[in-house]
């Protein structure tokens, strides 16, 4: 029979120089494995006699049993070198100094319209969102701009087929929060809007924030009085206000809102045009005939709606002057705005 002694010392020698678990794989397949040395000793028995094959087995059954209690143990410690290994390499020093991590900051128009959002909270307005595709009544006509009426052309649209818009303005919105609330209403509704224009001050998306109140005697004092406010709390206490007379399909009488200016105070400066006033926003008075389309009674209720751009108010705020520059991602510009 064979000398199973000899076998052992290579199964230990063979064992010892295996010190990865690559090369403990390679060693389990040349001796423990299916066609292995020791796997395979049972195969010699065929050639044995009766009384042979009964010792052959016990033998050869004990040398597997001790081959692989010795692999499982040899296993059991290489994985804990490599596991030890892997800990050092993956350690992290913690007392050495750490890389520059560059935090990012809000966005100037995210940072303003959430100031112009406290601003008319603290007023008491309830902010709403409506949607950015509007319908033709909605956007147009149920503001008292009909099909024929020539404000159609004031707007540059870009329409999503023959009855859907992008809209034009939040003011759009309003008919949404008429129709589903009941005055008094105090509602602030800011997104963004979408006209074909572009150039330094004009954009072909940009953000605006719809003011709307409705109640029993709302008039021209009531919107004056609620910019006076804005416009301190955006700006600085010295500013002001005036209304001039203008002209919106929606809103009779009709305003634009002018503020002093910001740089000069109102003495004139080439950001004013010498004029010491620079214009923000649009309102007036809801046309009755808007109030009745949604169900309000004029003769009871009066409202106000202004619109304000949100990107007119931050180029004003933080001396931007060119629109182009909020849209175009300058990391170095965007920088300058951290809270």
């Amino acid at each position: 029979m064979r000398d199973f002694n000899e076998l052992k010392k290579q199964f230990e020698t063979q064992l010892e120089l295996s010190d990865t678990s690559e090369k403990l794989g390679e060693f389990w397949q040349a001796f423990l494995g299916k066609n292995g040395a020791i796997s395979g000793l049972m195969k010699e028995m065929k050639d044995l006699s009766k009384e042979e094959k009964k010792e052959f087995g016990r033998i050869a059954n004990e040398v597997r049993t001790w081959a692989q209690e010795k692999y499982a143990k040899r296993q059991e410690a290489i994985q804990r070198f490599e596991l030890e290994l892997r800990y050092k390499k993956e350690a992290v020093d913690v007392t050495v100094p750490s890389k520059d991590v560059q935090v990012g900051n809000l966005h100037p128009i995210t940072l303003i319209r959430r100031e112009m959002i406290n601003v008319f909270a603290g007023m008491g307005f309830e902010v709403l969102r409506t949607p950015e595709i509007e319908d033709e009544d909605h956007n147009f006509t149920l503001l008292n701009v009909l099909k024929d009426h020539p404000a159609r052309d004031m707007q540059d649209t870009f329409w999503v087929s023959d009855d859907y818009v992008l809209r034009t303005h939040t003011t759009g919105g309003d008919i949404h929060v008429m129709k589903n609330k009941k005055p008094p209403i105090k509602a602030l509704n800011p997104g963004r809007t979408f006209r074909s224009d572009s150039d330094a001050t004009h954009s072909p998306m940009f953000s605006q924030m719809d003011i709307l109140v409705v109640d029993k005697g709302i008039n021209l004092c009531d919107l004056q009085g609620m910019l006076d406010e804005f416009v301190k709390q955006i700006f600085n206490k010295d500013v002001k206000t005036r209304l001039r007379p203008s002209y919106f399909p929606f809103t009779e009488p009709s305003v634009e809102v002018d503020v002093s200016c910001v740089n000069c105070g109102g003495k004139g400066c080439s950001l004013c045009k010498n004029t010491g006033w620079i214009e923000i926003l649009g309102g007036g008075i809801l046309n009755k005939v808007v109030l009745e389309n949604c169900g309000i009674d004029p003769d009871e209720y009066s409202a106000l709606a202004a619109g304000i751009g949100v990107e007119r108010i931050a180029m004003l705020k933080y001396g931007i002057k060119n629109m182009g520059q909020l849209f175009e991602n300058d990391i170095d510009f965007l920088k300058q705005f951290r809270a």
